[in-house]
């Protein structure tokens, strides 16, 4: 395996990725193909260029639903490493259509051009997310085998992602891996997420959106050990097979509010309990001994995590600065406007 095509690789977790590879494995190439959306930023692999990294990295602006391209890059690589999607629950629900589009034909049409490489290609990873199991009542942990119950369009294309894998590894005998992380939080993530949206408010001293009683709970795991994981998965994940990669740090969403507003030195008069969103989940809990059994354990604990994110948004404003001055305001109108305005504040007694 010498040349691998990343599909998604100016994003958030795929741009961690293609420098993970790059910095690591010193005889691979990366071929990235980005449509650059509004999610995708070059910036976010700004450091590649005119680094020694840059001889064995090719960025290529393009969809993933682009049958000629796909095909043109496929018979170029050994590998795919497919984290093109839209990913948003919020976006989901306002334009349902583009994630149909994207996460669930754009994965058919890398299948299809890997399959008919006729073999060549060594390894497809294929990134989920745990959310393809849905509401997951405590203290259950979902398995690789446990049925697929998407409660949004968001993760009910991802699903249909998962299953198009499925068909093509028993149809095809493709040689697919299907990694499932958990909730992905570091540097360079778009604001529009809750962590980096609830940093950089209060960095601007603006109020915290919190959905419904903020009581969700979540497992948060640090982009860089995911991409150590998937990496691992890359090379030793047995083909046909799927793997949870989860990392022990359960928590409540408000347990990260809090420990965002306490690194920052802000006041807890900042949140703002806001009209949940439909079918909001209420846990996602994986099971991963599967993975840990390869050899993996993730090195950031909960607090680690959180505090390695909050010091990047502080030391690069930037980065995001830029973008919360953009198009990203019409839609942060939309999602939270109504909802912050009729609000409820942290009462004396919560504070």
């Amino acid at each position: 395996m010498r040349r691998i095509l990343v599909t998604g690789g100016a994003g958030f977790i795929g741009s961690h990725f293609v420098r993970h590879i790059l910095t690591k494995h010193d005889d691979y190439e990366v071929i990235n193909l980005d449509k650059l959306t509004y999610a995708g930023n070059p910036d976010n692999l700004r450091d590649i260029e005119g680094s020694p990294l840059a001889k064995r990295y090719r960025f290529v602006k393009g969809d993933v639903c682009d049958e000629k391209l796909v095909a043109e890059l496929v018979e170029q690589v050994d590998a795919i490493v497919n984290f093109a999607a839209e990913t948003h629950v919020d976006r989901s629900l306002m334009e349902p259509a583009a994630f149909i589009r994207t996460d669930v034909h754009g994965t058919y049409v890398l299948l299809s051009a890997a399959a008919a490489a006729g073999g060549r290609i060594e390894r497809f990873l294929h990134i989920s997310t745990d959310e393809v199991y849905g509401d997951i009542p405590a203290p259950r942990l979902s398995q690789e085998g446990d049925p697929l119950r998407p409660r949004s369009p968001y993760s009910a294309s991802k699903a249909g992602a998962d299953m198009q894998c499925l068909a093509f590894i028993e149809t095809y005998r493709l040689p697919v891996v299907i990694a499932r992380p958990a909730n992905n939080v570091g540097p360079n993530q778009y604001p529009e997420k809750m962590a980096p949206l609830f940093i950089t408010n209060a960095l601007e001293d603006e109020p915290l959106p919190v959905y419904g009683d903020g009581q969700q709970r979540r497992d948060w795991l640090f982009v860089t050990d995911n991409c150590e994981a998937l990496d691992l998965l890359l090379h030793k994940g047995e083909p046909g097979e799927v793997y949870n990669i989860g990392a022990g740090n359960e928590r409540p969403n408000m347990a990260v509010v809090e420990g965002i507003l306490a690194l920052l030195g802000k006041p807890r008069k900042l949140i703002r309990f806001v009209e949940d969103r439909p079918g909001h989940d209420r846990r996602y809990a994986l099971d991963w001994e599967k993975i840990r059994a390869l050899g993996w354990s993730p090195r950031h604990d909960f607090n680690g995590a959180l505090e390695e994110t909050v010091a990047w948004y502080v030391n690069n404003r930037w980065w995001w600065e830029k973008i919360k001055s953009g198009a990203f305001r019409e839609y942060y109108e939309k999602q939270y406007g109504a909802r912050l305005a009729a609000a409820r504040a942290v009462l004396p007694s919560e504070s």
